[in-house]
């Protein structure tokens, strides 16, 4: 079991601890069909470090557990089923990050989340 290029992290705020199962979406979205390519699960400390292909059928999504495409891709959070299953109220029944893999692309990319009820902050990180 390798690490994606692409990895996530969501910590809950509110509570100060990761946010498990929460259902993240990985979509490419320099391609005609902007359709999710992937999706994950976060493990029970908040994390995502590999991708089940949306369509495992499609082998032209396979490079997403080992080689990037520069371009521009989305995560999509979604936080009301979170939040539903705590019992809590949320502003935001999604959050999605838009960011921009250049020409010449690292080795990895972290997307980190730092979620509330009623706001969110994210940056690029290591």
């Amino acid at each position: 079991m390798s690490v994606s290029p692409i990895t996530c992290h969501i910590l809950d705020t509110t509570v100060g601890r990761p946010a498990a199962n929460v259902l993240c979406e990985l979509t490419y979205l320099s391609s005609p069909s902007s359709s999710a390519i992937a999706t994950a699960y976060t493990n029970a400390d908040g994390r995502v470090k590999e991708w089940s292909l949306a369509n495992p059928s499609d082998a032209s999504s396979e490079w997403i557990t080992s080689e990037l495409r520069p371009g521009l891709y989305k995560v999509r959070f979604n936080t009301l089923q979170y939040f539903s299953n705590m019992q809590r109220e949320t502003f935001f029944p999604y959050v999605d990050i838009v960011f921009q893999i250049p020409e010449s692309p690292d080795a990895h990319y972290h997307i980190p989340l730092l979620l509330s009820n009623y706001g969110y902050s994210t940056y690029r990180g290591s």
